[in-house]
């Protein structure tokens, strides 16, 4: 079953970020573009790599008009435990959201009942709170923010100008394809 353009479930989490504890909700997200990034769990390899990643992306992300939302299983106190610890985590600036009750993993559709882990999954959530893109990968490989970000940008893009779309590699200022009978075969 396809999760595009699944609308999200009301939620209300707990979320570490900025060395303060907050509560996060299905309310915050509405009316601007949003990346949740699910991840297995606090204190372990591939993870703070990515999350780095994001980290280090994270002023192009909002310059775009989208928050990031990393998502674990973990409480909102492991995730202070993590930051304190971890000079890679320190960098984030992004709220950490818990997800000890695995409701949004659920939600998402990535949580491992077995494990009771997230799977590495990211999702765009456009304005009105509705699934635009997502990928799920195995555990033990990483993504690059620099592609989520691009695929951010592609999506923002078609969703501003209707009946254009996005071919491989496109970027801001490459040009786009406007499908019709005449292009059929063309490409």
């Amino acid at each position: 079953m396809s999760m595009i353009n699944k609308e999200m479930a009301d939620f209300s989490v707990q979320a570490f970020q900025n060395d303060d504890f907050k509560t996060v909700t299905r309310a915050d997200i509405l009316g601007k573009w949003s990346v949740f990034f699910f991840y297995p769990a606090d204190f372990t390899f591939v993870c703070p790599t990515e999350l780095e990643d994001l980290a280090d992306k994270y002023a192009d992300f909002k310059a775009a008009g989208c928050e990031i939302y990393s998502v674990s299983c973990d409480t909102h106190f492991v995730h202070k435990a993590w930051h304190d610890a971890s000079d890679r985590i320190k960098k984030i600036k992004y709220p950490m959201l818990a997800d000890p009750t695995h409701a949004l993993a659920k939600d998402f559709h990535v949580y491992i009942e077995a494990d009771g882990l997230a799977e590495r999954g990211s999702f765009i959530v456009n304005p009105e709170g509705k699934i635009v893109m997502y990928e799920v990968t195995s555990g033990s490989v990483g993504r690059n923010a620099d592609e989520l970000f691009r695929r951010l940008q592609a999506s923002q893009f078609v969703a501003q100008h209707k009946g254009e779309v996005c071919p491989a590699k496109w970027k801001p200022g490459a040009a786009t394809l406007k499908p019709s009978l005449d292009l059929v075969g063309r490409l």
